[in-house]
């Protein structure tokens, strides 16, 4: 299978993806950046060229006005002028013919021969930006020796207003001279706006983007080699947190799969262990079978006690091997008497004979559980450890008190297991219950409280840290039945 690459290319980096999937270099980020930024900056030079056209075509039509107002003045009908010099005056001011309203009279002042008709007529006086863009554009497009008359005032105050015939063709020509113009200074203007705009871009999201892309693509290759993290930057921006994100989620998928890989071989280790460890607990088992034979009052009363822990821990190995192929077995469960089993436990971890601990139990006589006895055995017994080891470690070994509580309310019974220790750091509170993550004291593996929660939630129950009063207490709430806690509460749907 090919690995994922990447490639320096033009326009940015070539990303070989998983399955051979290329993306050409060609149609990289930077290049569609660069592409997208003339498009956009030629639009908007567009959108500044057509009312530059049609402001420069009503600025020559004007021109052409103010330059034939002063014609008609010079040729006035009080005035006698030869041929020569009134044509002389029409083609000074680039037109055809002149006429001049003054009053309610309209009066054609000059006039040359014309070799075509009009056109078109242009009433410049009251032209709104809507018709002057439209009549601007018509002029690229029309024939060649066509004439157009326009009228129009040019503020000399000679007349209410002005009528000139003039030939297209020059205002075609000026028009397509000042709109190459145009063009050429929209390309200089829009390539360097564009070569701003993407070098700005680049730098600031491209690149980074690119980093975070080739980060991504390396710590694919290798998620347990932490040199492959991102290094964040000091950016305080949304590229910034994207890669600080990036490098945290790194950290805690890096970490993680190193976490299953110690995990599976310390399941290895656990596992040929426990084959031996099976076989010398089947051993002290028919020497303790031996003992039950013996008519000492001691001998008879701690016989059976030791027997069912031998037999409770060659239940747990073959367990622990079930457990490391797929999971916890469902539990069998029953009405069991708590007390006895309470009892039981702080036997088995001498709590019952400890000097410098307080054991305490407030489990009434007739109280039961609906459990699977030897999976709350040892969810109990986990708990009193963990107490028993914290109680010890924060008062040095003296004083200190381990207290079991237990109620029922309805169908559901509530356990408390409460010790006088120094309490669980805050540190540990974010993952109490994930093995080798979850310890409270220095050395723990956080398994303990790990294999109780995963017990509790077998039996449809929860397992929470109270953190009322000094101390620690986990609080355990089982129901009879293997059903969400809170399912009572919630209404059943039709």
């Amino acid at each position: 299978m090919p690995s994922d690459k990447i490639q320096p290319g033009y326009g940015g980096d070539r990303i070989d993806g998983p399955g051979g999937l290329v993306r050409p270099a060609l149609f990289g980020l930077s290049a569609k950046l660069l592409i997208l930024t003339i498009v956009f900056v030629m639009i908007a030079e567009v959108l500044v060229f057509v009312p530059s056209v049609a402001n420069f075509r009503k600025n020559w039509l004007m021109e052409r006005l103010a330059a034939s107002q002063i014609a008609a003045l010079s040729a006035a009908p009080d005035r006698v002028l030869p041929e020569a010099a009134r044509a002389q005056l029409l083609r000074n001011a680039q037109v055809h013919a002149v006429a001049l309203k003054r009053g309610d009279s309209r009066r054609l002042i000059l006039q040359s021969e014309m070799p075509g008709s009009i056109a078109g007529h242009y009433d410049l006086r009251d032209a709104g930006w809507t018709s002057l863009i439209w009549d601007a554009l018509k002029v690229f497009f029309a024939p060649s020796g066509q004439f157009i008359r326009v009228i129009g005032q040019p503020g000399f105050g000679a007349g209410q207003f002005i009528e000139i015939v003039v030939e297209q063709d020059p205002l075609k020509a000026a028009m397509v001279r000042f709109g190459f113009g145009i063009l050429v200074l929209s390309i200089i203007i829009s390539m360097i706006t564009a070569a701003l705009v993407y070098l700005s871009l680049n730098m600031m999201l491209v690149r980074p983007m690119t980093r975070i892309t080739r980060s991504m693509v390396r710590f694919g290759e290798d998620p347990e080699d932490l040199s492959r993290v991102i290094v964040p930057s000091d950016r305080r921006d949304e590229v910034g947190i994207a890669e600080r994100e990036l490098s945290h989620m790194q950290r805690e998928l890096s970490g993680t799969l190193q976490q299953k890989n110690r995990l599976a071989a310390l399941g290895l280790a656990v596992s040929k262990i426990n084959h031996d460890l099976r076989n010398m607990l089947a051993s002290a088992q028919l020497i303790s079978d031996r003992l039950g034979g013996v008519q000492d009052p001691l001998v008879q009363r701690m016989a059976p006690k030791l027997i069912n822990s031998l037999d409770r821990a060659i239940r747990l190995c073959t367990d622990t091997l079930k457990f490391g192929r797929a999971q916890e077995a469902e539990p069998v469960r029953a009405m069991c008497a708590l007390r006895p089993l309470v009892e039981e436990v702080g036997d088995a971890l001498g709590l019952s004979a400890a000097r410098s601990l307080a054991w305490n139990i407030d489990v009434p006589q007739p109280l039961e559980a609906d459990v699977d006895r030897d999976q709350f055995y040892r969810i109990l017994s986990n708990l009193c450890r963990n107490a028993q080891q914290a109680v010890e470690a924060g008062n040095g070994g003296a004083g200190g008190c381990i207290a079991v509580s237990a109620v029922r309310r309805g169908a559901v019974v509530t356990i408390a297991v409460t010790d006088t220790g120094p309490g669980v750091p805050d540190e540990a509170r974010a993952h109490l219950f994930e093995p080798f993550q979850g310890s409270a004291r220095k050395g723990g593996t956080g398994l303990g409280l790990a294999i109780a929660a995963e017990l509790v939630n077998a039996h449809g129950g929860e397992i929470v840290l109270d953190d009322e009063g000094p101390g620690t207490t986990f609080r355990i709430t089982l129901p009879d039945r293997v059903v969400e806690l809170h399912a009572a509460s919630t209404p059943a749907s039709a």
